[in-house]
């Protein structure tokens, strides 16, 4: 069984000495408080100080740096410390350091050659190819993928799965992505009729908006919505927006205020799947720890949280770089999340872009050292110092990510990306979760424990392919796990008996 909301909040909590010492410091320094915003939890304390006080308080001093190319200017500073008696009751004070490799944020999402592709509805493709699973697929799916193209793919069948039986999916959307209802209405009526007439519910975090102007609707939005939404439907569906302008200099995902909100409450999705990310390093190691504990105590409550592993093979690195580091993706990166890379064609092969790699923060699981160490003996001394080789590992497992058809401002266009492999994966996930509602089980909760130890007989080992990045050729698809496209893409009805099996043990 799962953690409840009271639970999961006990075991987070700060102590009484942990918030008497870190008040009466606050107090000190003018701060009641009326002047405060404590998260659900209690466990982090927000205010708006002079830069002067701020300076007093944390002492040291702050700055204004400005970005060469964007002229955008953010105020840190490169130290600061505080009083001796907090340091055993502090994790991190955020934002505060200046990282001097400034990426920008971004969304899983790819246009084949750079842009955008558009679909030519009317192009035919006859004949039929054949899935791993032994299933027949349209051959019109190996140019453009369509829901009905991943249910014969992935072996879905005729399953159908319930609307009324507490099960629920949910996708994030941040950087200002809007989820447009008529663009998705028309993605239902020609690729979901069945859907057609259904919607999903918007809840906005920290002043997230969904602007409902058609030119104003959003590639990410869209093909997250459009898959995880269709596949999974009826089950009961969400659309979190969560609000915060990304700047072209040191700006972290504001994902706390989001775990935070779903903490806070009682019933929540049983899966979520995100499709935005940034560089590793352009995260404070402290900021990105907290958030990682977040999404294990989300485990914790059930709930499967799945992430798009990024688009740029084994990272960004450093122009000119005689020794570039590949740079993974985060949050994918944190050993409590499943992260989702991508695929292309059938049969199906790594795509060259799926993001992959080795993280410089989390050390492996100890869930995934023997598949991990089974992939690092094949590689060898290869790209040694490029990456650490005792990080977590990822992806996890992918799906296809090449040429979705999706509705955009009332148009039928393209996209590619794990930001389309992670919904769908979400989606087969929801469905899994209804068939042990319906046999009477708990959702399945954190992944990646099951997935390394019995997963992997239910999966499609995907052993063709690379995902160069760096000026590198990159990391090898090869039997087993690999950091391109995990332990292989999803066979729903194989993975529907190993989740109904009795013998099966879950990480709670």
């Amino acid at each position: 069984m799962h953690l409840s909301k009271e639970e999961v909040h006990a075991l987070m909590a700060p102590t009484q000495d942990t918030h008497e010492v870190v008040n009466e410091w606050l107090a000190s320094h003018g701060l009641d408080e009326s002047s405060l915003v404590r998260s659900s939890i209690k466990d982090w304390v927000s205010f708006l100080v002079p830069v002067s006080l701020a300076e007093e308080m944390f002492d040291t001093h702050f700055h204004v740096y400005k970005h060469d190319q964007s002229a955008e200017a953010v105020i840190r500073t490169t130290s600061y410390s505080l009083p001796e008696v907090l340091h055993a009751h502090i994790d991190l004070v955020h934002p505060m350091i200046m990282y001097t490799s400034p990426k920008p944020f971004r969304s899983a999402l790819h246009f084949a050659g750079g842009e955008r592709r558009d679909v030519d509805v009317m192009a035919t493709t006859t004949g039929t190819v054949t899935s791993p699973s032994g299933n027949t697929v349209n051959a019109s799916c190996k140019s453009t993928i369509t829901p009905d193209c991943l249910r014969q793919l992935y072996n879905v069948g005729n399953y159908t799965s319930s609307a009324s039986n507490g099960n629920s999916i949910a996708v994030t959307a941040y950087i200002q992505e809007y989820a447009n209802f008529a663009d998705y209405q028309q993605f239902l009526r020609a690729q979901a009729p069945d859907a057609a007439g259904s919607n999903f519910s918007v809840i906005s975090i920290a002043g997230g908006q969904n602007n409902q102007t058609l030119n104003q609707s959003g590639e990410e939005a869209a093909l997250d919505i459009d898959y995880a939404f269709s596949l999974a439907h009826p089950i009961p569906s969400t659309f979190y927006t969560v609000g915060g302008t990304p700047t072209g200099i040191n700006w972290t995902l504001p994902i706390l205020e989001f775990i935070d909100y779903v903490l806070n409450q009682t019933d929540i999705p049983q899966v979520i799947s995100t499709s935005y990310g940034q560089p590793e390093d352009t995260v404070p190691f402290s900021y990105a720890n907290k958030v990682c504990q977040g999404f294990a105590a989300l485990g914790a409550r059930g709930v499967s949280v799945l992430f798009a592993s990024g688009d740029y093979g084994v990272g960004l690195c450093e122009a000119n770089a005689t020794n570039p580091q590949f740079q993974p993706q985060w949050p994918a990166t944190c050993p409590y999340v499943t992260s989702v890379g991508a695929t292309q064609d059938i049969p199906e092969v790594a795509w060259q872009y799926s993001g992959g790699g080795f993280s410089s923060y989390y050390p492996r699981p100890p869930y995934q050292d023997e598949a991990a160490q089974a992939f690092l003996s094949q590689v060898g001394s290869a790209y040694e110092g490029q990456y650490n080789s005792s990080g977590r590992g990822h992806p996890d497992i992918s799906a296809q990510g090449v040429n979705y058809l999706i509705i955009k401002g009332g148009n039928v266009t393209s996209a590619s990306g794990t930001s389309a492999s992670s919904p769908v994966v979400a989606a087969l996930v929801a469905m899994l979760n209804d068939a042990r509602i319906k046999a009477g089980m708990s959702t399945l909760g954190f992944l990646n424990p099951l997935l390394y130890s019995q997963g992997a007989s239910a999966l499609n080992d995907i052993t063709k392919g690379s995902n160069p990045g760096c000026g590198t050729p990159g990391f090898n698809a090869t039997k087993g796990w690999d950091p391109v496209t995990g332990l292989g893409t999803p066979d729903f009805s194989r993975l529907k008996d190993l989740v109904l099996s009795s013998n099966i043990s879950l990480s709670d």
